[in-house]
């Protein structure tokens, strides 16, 4: 009996993690809609303030620490604005509902099974779960950054030098995103047929300007089998050949930014790649704002009329947009390979959108190195055809290493356009023939 009963209890502690992590619709809700009940609200922290190195102690637990010191060495204000819902997709959101507790993960890192569409884990992390942070991470992996395709087009990429402000270098290039899989806005869906390959995901890159990287392309297809390695391919123009990048290049500077593949959107890996750890929830200030209510730049001209963001700060290389004080999971990820060449990200998701909007990046030593901002507007004050999509849009990105005091940054013209989007332009053989 007394056997019996501990068989049981410990058969009962070995479930009880599983059973309390099954969401209910009630917490779908809940991670979609954060703010239905109010706003996080801070005393320090108010729309309309503007946060100086003046004032920037009374408001320290509302940013993240890259931040923090960026404000207190003057490099940095930050312009707080109302926090408002970033509704996303209704179809994703319903195929959050429609497909509940079904993705599960694997033994290791990188198994997933069961996923249909929709938020893999829509429920709220739990520290006490090991393995709360992959949850996050497979959250982030089949998120709707960007939805079902969309386009940059065009984007404007400068490099700056932080201590005298030039700008030393402007590449102007297109940039293309789709998914073959788990679609739910964009036809055709569930997914893109024939897939052989068993894809998830495609990006697609062609540089436009200055001449000696003219047609430069890079191909990134994406297993839907995250244990499988990415395929990667770049077309050099003064080249004209396609070859295929090994596994370490996606962590080499792009061009010469101070980008890595690795870095694009916050993290474009495989979930695989990294050790994932959930390292708490809090009310910070991150980048979310309405592109059309800005003070907007006059140095990169549209046919049409659009104005891309201006930046500002240390030698410009901070987006002028307005913050949000909004909910979001702090996330670490180590990477598995001891030869990567830093030691640890730490991400902020916005716990809304499942996207890494803030990211700090540390060397092999665990000293800061650089910091990745991506700025997000509505899509409802945006192009009009982005109105409605329920994708919030990447509208501005700031990478600076602090160690070089230097700086990339990103203009966004952002297109939720699946005719932008053609799923031949994410070939290896577009790639030979586009030039």
């Amino acid at each position: 009996m007394k056997q019996s009963a501990f068989t049981l209890s410990l058969l009962a502690t070995l479930l009880a993690p599983t059973l309390s992590q099954a969401a209910t619709l009630d917490a779908v809700d809940k991670s979609f809609f954060p703010y239905a009940a109010g706003t996080p609200g801070d005393a320090t922290v108010k729309p309309g303030a503007t946060i100086t190195k003046a004032n920037v102690e009374a408001a320290k637990n509302a940013l993240d620490p890259a931040i923090y010191q960026f404000v207190k060495d003057g490099w940095l204000e930050i312009k707080v604005g109302p926090t408002t819902s970033f509704d996303l997709n209704k179809n994703y959101v319903e195929a959050t509902r429609a497909n509940l507790n079904k993705a599960k993960l694997g033994a290791k890192t990188g198994e997933l099974s069961g996923f249909v569409a929709g938020r893999p884990f829509p429920e709220e992390p739990d520290a006490k779960d090991a393995r709360a942070g992959e949850k996050l991470a497979w959250n982030f992996k089949y998120g709707i950054n960007w939805g079902d395709s969309a386009a940059v087009y065009p984007f404007y990429w400068k490099f700056r030098d932080m201590n005298s402000g030039k700008i030393e270098r402007t590449l102007k290039m297109n940039f293309h995103f789709l998914n073959y899989k788990h679609r739910v806005s964009q036809a055709p869906a569930p997914e893109i047929t024939p897939n052989p390959s068993n894809l998830f995901r495609g990006i697609y890159v062609k540089v436009l300007e200055p001449l000696d990287v003219k047609d430069t392309q890079l191909l990134i297809q994406r297993y839907d089998d995250d244990l499988k390695q990415d395929d990667a391919n770049l077309y050099l123009g003064f080249q004209r050949r396609v070859r295929r990048l090994a596994t370490g290049q996606i962590t080499d500077a792009f061009l010469g930014t101070d980008l890595m593949i690795e870095d694009f959107e916050g993290y474009n890996g495989r979930i695989t790649d990294m050790n994932w750890n959930y390292k708490g929830t809090a009310n910070v200030l991150l980048p979310f704002y309405n592109h059309n209510e800005l003070k907007l730049a006059d140095d990169e001209k549209e046919a049409d009329g659009y104005k891309f963001v201006a930046f500002g700060g240390k030698g410009g290389c901070f987006p002028n947009v307005t913050w949000q004080l909004r909910k979001a999971y702090i996330v670490e990820s180590k990477p598995a390979d001891a030869n990567h060449p830093i030691s640890k990200r730490v991400h902020y998701m916005d716990a809304q959108t499942g996207t890494m909007v803030r990211t700090m990046i540390f060397d092999r030593k665990g000293e800061l190195w650089k910091t990745f901002t991506i700025g997000k507007s509505h899509p409802d004050f945006h192009l009009p055809k982005n109105k409605g999509s329920g994708v919030a849009i990447d509208d501005a990105f700031s990478m600076v290493d602090v160690q070089a005091k230097h700086c990339t940054t990103g203009q966004f013209k952002g297109q939720v356009d699946p005719a932008l989007n053609p799923a031949n332009l994410f070939t290896v053989q577009n790639m030979r023939g586009a030039n």
